[in-house]
């Protein structure tokens, strides 16, 4: 049986990749490890206005952490090694792996990424892209 998407209309040529994009997104949005924000910064006199996706990542260092783009799709990945020296009388505080995929749409591009007081801050822009307007010429056929 085939899939019939609203993406199937012979009216929208080229959005192939947007179907694509919104199965990414659907798979990728299981877990709630770590929490995250994702808030729009106010353009301001020193910068443009902004995404700014804050990620609660408490016990895991910088070098823990790693910020990727792959495919249109942002990647944060936390690998914590577990101290077996340690012995817990309670632990309530997981040592464990995530993934957070994030999809990002043409155009977006990472400013920043910065680690403080046990949140990552990720900045993500849109350049304003310039206005083309292009006259097609008609030619004649006989």
């Amino acid at each position: 049986m085939s899939r019939v998407s609203a993406f199937s209309s012979p009216l929208l040529l080229g959005f192939d990749e947007i179907e694509r994009a919104l199965d990414r997104v659907a798979k990728a949005s299981g877990d709630g490890y770590p929490p995250y924000n994702i808030e729009r910064i106010a353009k301001s006199d020193t910068r443009d206005e902004c995404l700014r996706i804050t990620l609660a990542v408490a016990g895991f260092s910088r070098e823990s952490l790693e910020v990727t783009v792959e495919e249109n799709q942002l990647v944060i990945r936390g690998r914590q090694v577990d101290e077996q020296e340690r012995i817990y009388l309670h632990r309530g505080i997981a040592a464990r792996q995530f993934q957070k995929t994030f999809v990002l749409a043409d155009g977006i591009e990472i400013s920043s990424a910065e680690l403080k007081d046990g949140l990552l801050a990720i900045d993500l822009m849109r350049p304003t892209p310039e206005r083309i307007v292009r006259k097609i010429e008609i030619g004649v056929r006989d």
